[in-house]
């Protein structure tokens, strides 16, 4: 039976100094890694204008950023299942803090750029292993279910604290500000670390081979969504990224089946419920995150929001993510996971289909406030119910790598819905005799629709592939007390 390394706790018992210690280290980790991901957008403007960014370069600021943290998440969570979760976590939040460091003080779209991509260095060490450790340090479902909703709605609330915060601090301090916030959340985090569980390394070897094949497979991958998203879906360089992809990632999958020491346990695939739950997962993330781009450039772009404003806009969808993440486990102790999260994905399917029908004089209380609420409830629960699947009944030194694909598929997703509505976005737009506005509001429209089809198509995954219990072995290991 997969063992559960962690605190014993007595139902109804109040949770350890330590524990809570833990749990809000856990969080804020979170939620420093995803505000990361949207208040740079904010300050792009500003960004280009100082440093003198070229266009074709802009996007790169962003996407940088994107492409590190994807391709290596598999990377840290083996490397975190290998040598220790705990200080994993600290090499890549002092490799996070340094680099945000250098982006705040950049003198040159290079430096900044290479600033980025040191920054999704840093998360990918992080993010994976700090799931991970959720499943070792808390043993008790209770209080597990507790860190895990509050896991989740971190990973909502830091895109719109981002695009909040990124429009305060650009607006006031200025744009190096974005990166230098991230230097006092991130020391105390790294102080917060000394919290946490820090069970044996297990033992191992990394594997060169697969280390260096999956990482470019996977980089190959993101840079081809990338591309996609910025030049269309013809560009020749994309299309040659994604025939790479192909073949690196094949050749990936054979050398794991061979390998003693793989990156990625195929085994882990044997499971249909966590199989099922990565497919779910890549296609959740397309949605509410695709949506979230798609009516940020509508609130601007049509209707004339500044970006404070933009992020004003968003807090129904902040509600939402809160009120999912902390109602999933109470519906999970009593509905079939696989029910959980598609009825998620069917709530967020529904509110992007009514996110389509905006027009340029859709009000605000009828047209976006309310499906933003429904996208991120239903959100929050499929994440919840997914992320469950994907780390409950590991193996102890598999979970590392387990937290990262679904990291990975939540990334893939993100990156995908973004391109795949952006472009046909652009495509409608460009194709539209109308004024701009309209225009421009026909192409979002038409995005919109797709969300629609692909959350449609993810909560037909989930109710396939996720397994219809909602038991698990009653966890066992040692205290956290005999941890430190």
């Amino acid at each position: 039976m997969p063992e559960i390394v962690g605190a014993e706790v007595d139902e109804g018992a109040k949770p350890s100094p330590a524990l809570v210690a833990s749990l809000f280290t856990i969080a804020t980790a979170q939620l420093m890694l995803v505000l990361d991901d949207s208040v740079v957008n904010v300050a792009l403007p500003s960004i280009q204008r100082e440093l003198h960014v070229s266009p074709v370069h802009l996007s790169w600021v962003v996407n940088a950023y994107i492409l590190a943290f994807g391709a290596l998440l598999m990377l840290g969570g083996r490397v975190g299942d290998l040598w220790g979760r705990r200080r994993t976590v600290q090499v890549g939040l002092i490799v996070f803090v340094v680099a945000s460091l250098a982006g705040g003080l950049g003198q040159t779209a290079g430096m900044l750029i290479g600033a980025r991509g040191l920054q999704g260095l840093g998360a990918a060490l992080i993010a994976p292993n700090v799931l991970a450790l959720i499943t070792t340090t808390f043993a008790e479902r209770k209080l597990r279910d507790t860190a895990l909703s509050l896991y989740g709605a971190m990973s909502g609330l830091g895109i719109v604290i981002g695009l909040l915060v990124g429009g305060v601090l650009t607006g006031t301090l200025g744009w190096r500000w974005v990166f230098f916030v991230n230097v006092p959340i991130g020391l105390l985090v790294l102080l917060g670390t000394r919290t946490l569980l820090a069970p044996q390394p297990h033992r191992g070897q990394l594997g060169t081979i697969g280390a260096v094949l999956g990482t470019a497979g996977t980089f190959a991958l993101v840079f081809a969504i990338t591309r996609f998203g910025e030049d269309g879906f013809t560009d020749p360089v994309a299309l040659i990224a994604v025939v790479v992809a192909i073949v690196v990632l094949v050749g990936f999958v054979l050398t794991q089946a061979r390998s003693r020491n793989p990156l990625i346990p195929l085994s882990l695939f044997r499971d249909r419920n966590r199989t099922g739950a990565y497919l779910t997962m890549l296609l959740l993330a397309v949605g509410p995150m695709g949506s979230l781009y798609v009516l940020t450039l509508y609130l601007q772009r049509v209707r004339d929001y500044s970006p404070i404003m933009t992020g004003l806009a968003w807090l129904p969808f902040a509600v939402g993510i809160i009120l999912g993440a902390g109602l999933a486990p109470k519906l999970l102790l009593a509905v079939a996971p696989r029910l959980v999260a598609g009825a998620g994905a069917l709530l967020s399917a529904l509110a992007a289909l009514w996110f389509s029908t905006i027009t340029t004089t859709s009000g605000y209380w009828t047209h976006l406030a309310p499906p933003m609420l429904v996208s991120a409830l239903g959100f929050g629960l499929g994440v919840m119910a997914l992320t469950q699947a994907a780390v409950y009944h590991v193996d102890s030194d598999k979970a590392g790598i387990a937290s990262a694909l679904l990291n990975s598929a939540q990334q893939i997703g993100v990156a995908l819905g973004i391109a795949v509505l952006a472009g046909v976005a652009a495509t409608i737009t460009s194709h539209s005799s109308e004024a701009e506005p309209t225009a421009l509001t026909d192409g979002y429209s038409g995005a919109l629709l797709v969300a629609f089809a692909m959350l449609l198509a993810a909560a037909v995954v989930a109710v396939l592939f996720l397994r219809g219990n909602t038991q698990e072995p009653k966890p066992t290991g040692r205290s956290a007390d005999a941890l430190h």
